[in-house]
């Protein structure tokens, strides 16, 4: 296996870039396809009619009780006019009589459960086509093509800095975007100024007495920063403009270092000068989804799910704050299919009458998505760091960047679910420990590239897969690993489903857990491993290569070939 021709580990890219010009080889069906087919046509055959309509097919809690399991004889059994495990152990034994590929015994539990044994051949197969479809291809699905999606998120009002309270719904958003494209979705990611209204004219008044050296207005903005931009403003600029185009700067920075870019920045302003408004409050007229009352007009919000009606103009003549967000979001959806907002949790009240005016408009509820983010307790030293941009009592977002590195803030913020408040412990997120989570999942990408250079300084050539005989990988970490990786499309497709990004943080988690046990227990290199366990494995640490580099794509976080620990010196990383 010695030398360095073409093919061989050192200076070659990963063998799913090699090969991605290709199509991708014929290969069998996943083997849930397999079974589920195999039950239907046992089913048949036993007479039962009608037949399922689906057969739900799940991982046991209990690895004791097979691979697969299946409830099909339950669901069944009444239309059939059969006992359930009756049935249950006939369709065991019609199917073990001619077992499908990969299954090597057919069992009955409990009430009618049907569980399957596989051999590790079906794992061995998800590894081939792991690596066959490669970083771009695996975990791909197509279910969203044809429709487009606009994610906005973030939409800080322009008067200071990102606060580290923002960067879990900013994350969460381009997560989310993130996972619609890998589903097939056209995406649009979208932040809407709010760049009128009371705030703007108190930050531009604080921005004002700040640099006359006098003190803000009643409920101005007192932080820090107003001081240093204050003293940064130039004498004959207008502090309303200024100021506005010197919080945009501050935001779109530390948002594109935490590699978050925006298709659109949509002002509001520009969309009342648009007129957009008065087509909006027409359409609702023509809808008959408004009223007068008071000197007011109401939106019918209740007619539509809200608790109460709304006002859309006061009696004195000016929109609330709701009429340009009605006419903001008929905007959004001139150009999109389907929206999503992320919001904050001071918003949870609003999502019902947006989306009784989006009714009231013509909109199905399914269209517009609103995800609430929860509380972030910032802590350093044990102690909490208040977030309010008002008092001045804040850690921006770009000083948590600069601490911690974004990937690290990245993947902290999508440890959990949004709909929980959340704990964000700088000094843990800085350390280089393994209880640190994201390092702990990139030095598992990490370990993959070692053991890849010490392959190359070995000399070693990958030999072609289907020259490697794929049954050496048998031990329990690996088969662990192979499973996580079967488990990536169907997470992912639910990730993106339920907006749930968490999900993927928690999968990838579970892979570099799975895949450090390897490490621990699996030698791939070495005299004392002979030849085709080398190959074998080779392959595998390749196809989990790409289980984490597609999975922390998707989270926004890169996937370093080096790393180092803290207890490890630099460059001393064990291989």
């Amino acid at each position: 296996m010695a030398g360095g021709p073409p093919g061989s580990i050192g200076g070659v890219p990963p063998v799913a870039d090699r090969y991605r010009h290709l199509p991708p080889p014929d290969r069998p069906m996943d083997v849930r396809d397999i079974l589920i087919d195999s039950v239907r046509d046992a089913l048949a055959d036993l007479g039962v009619e009608p037949p399922p309509s689906t057969v739900q097919l799940e991982r046991p809690a209990n690895p004791e009780h097979g691979d697969w399991s299946t409830n099909v004889a339950l669901a069944s059994a009444k239309a059939a006019g059969r006992n359930p495990r009756e049935l249950g152990m006939a369709l065991a034994d019609a199917l073990n009589a001619a077992p499908p590929p990969h299954v090597t015994a057919v069992e009955v539990a409990g009430p009618g459960f049907v569980n399957f044994r596989l051999s590790d051949s079906w794992l061995h197969d998800v590894l081939i086509d792991v690596v066959a479809a490669g970083t771009d291809s695996w975990a791909r699905h197509d279910v969203g093509a044809g429709e487009t999606v606009m994610v906005e998120f973030v939409s800080a009002n322009p008067t200071g800095p990102l606060h580290a309270g923002h960067g879990r719904g900013a994350c969460f958003g381009d997560s989310v975007a993130r996972l619609y494209e890998r589903c097939g979705h056209e995406v649009t990611r979208e932040f809407y100024i709010n760049d009128r209204g009371t705030q703007m004219q108190l930050y531009a008044g604080s921005l004002a007495a700040r640099a006359a050296g006098t003190d803000v207005p009643e409920g101005g903005y007192r932080g820090r920063y107003i001081e240093d931009w204050a003293a940064d403003m130039p004498t004959d600029a207008d502090p309303f403009e200024w100021g506005y185009q010197r919080a945009l700067a501050s935001q779109r920075a530390v948002l594109e270092a935490l590699d978050i870019h925006f298709d659109s920045w949509f002002s509001e302003r520009s969309m009342i000068a648009s007129g957009a408004i008065d087509v909006t409050m027409a359409d609702l007229r023509d809808a008959d989804a408004v009223y007068e009352a008071d000197g007011a007009v109401w939106l019918r919000s209740s007619d539509h799910g809200d608790d109460k009606d709304r006002v859309l103009v006061k009696s004195d003549g000016e929109f609330t704050y709701l009429m340009p967000d009605v006419a903001y979001h008929r905007d959004k959806f001139s150009r999109a299919d389907r929206l999503v907002n992320v919001w904050g949790a001071d918003h949870h009240g609003y999502v019902a009458r947006m989306h009784a005016a989006m009714r009231a408009l013509g909109h199905e509820a399914s269209e517009l998505e609103v995800a609430i983010t929860q509380m972030v307790s910032l802590q350093r030293g044990g102690e909490e760091v208040r977030l309010s941009k008002r008092t001045g009592e804040m850690v921006e977002l770009a000083e948590v960047v600069d601490e911690v590195g974004a990937d690290a803030v990245r993947f902290t913020y999508l440890l959990f679910s949004v709909d929980s408040q959340q704990t964000f412990d700088l000094d843990l997120v800085a350390s280089q420990v393994n209880e640190n989570p994201v390092f702990y999942v990139q030095y598992a990408h990490a370990r993959i590239h070692s053991i890849v250079r010490r392959a190359a300084e070995a000399g070693l050539v990958r030999e072609p897969l289907d020259r490697v005989d794929l049954s050496h990988l048998c031990h329990d970490r690996e088969l662990a690993v192979l499973r996580a990786l079967h488990e990536l499309p169907d997470t992912v497709l639910r990730a993106c489903r339920e907006r749930a990004p968490h999900q993927v943080t928690t999968w990838v988690r579970d892979l570099a857990s799975s895949f450090h046990g390897f490490y621990h227990d699996c030698r791939v290199l070495g005299d004392d491993v002979d030849e085709g366990t080398t190959q074998a494995r080779l392959w595998f640490v390749e196809a989990a290569r790409v289980g984490l580099v597609v999975a922390l794509d998707l989270l926004g976080v890169g996937a370093p070939d080096e790393m180092w620990r803290d207890d490890v010196p630099a460059g001393e990383m064990e291989a």
